[in-house]
């Protein structure tokens, strides 16, 4: 898979508000998936599952199995590579600029 497939199913994965809210549940503690039907109660179970899966897609999420459960685990580096490749050039060119504004305004 290219990197360009990669970053699609990334942006595809974050494109949904309510992929995103499952990746906020998951950033303090791993989750079972019964765990996250429970917290998104309006979505039945099976929905749960289809947003999950293409966050599993995305890199995202990593599932394990253990037992009877299902555990989900937020996987932060596919979104740091992106923050890298697309924010973070802009943002030093940002910083510079207000770095240059500051100067100017004080001499």
């Amino acid at each position: 898979m290219s990197i360009g497939d990669k970053e699609d199913r990334i942006f595809k994965a974050l494109s949904a508000g309510v992929r995103r809210a499952m990746l906020d549940a998951l950033k303090d503690r791993p989750q079972t998936t019964g765990q996250l039907c429970a917290r998104f109660a309006p979505l039945d179970r099976c929905t749960v599952m289809q947003h999950l899966k293409v966050l599993e897609e995305a890199d995202l999420v990593i599932a394990e199995r253990t037992g009877r459960e299902r555990w989900n685990y937020l996987n932060p580096l596919p979104i740091k590579h992106i923050h890298d490749r697309w924010i973070g050039d802009y943002a030093k060119s940002a910083v510079s600029l207000l770095d240059r504004l500051k100067t100017d305004l004080e001499d």
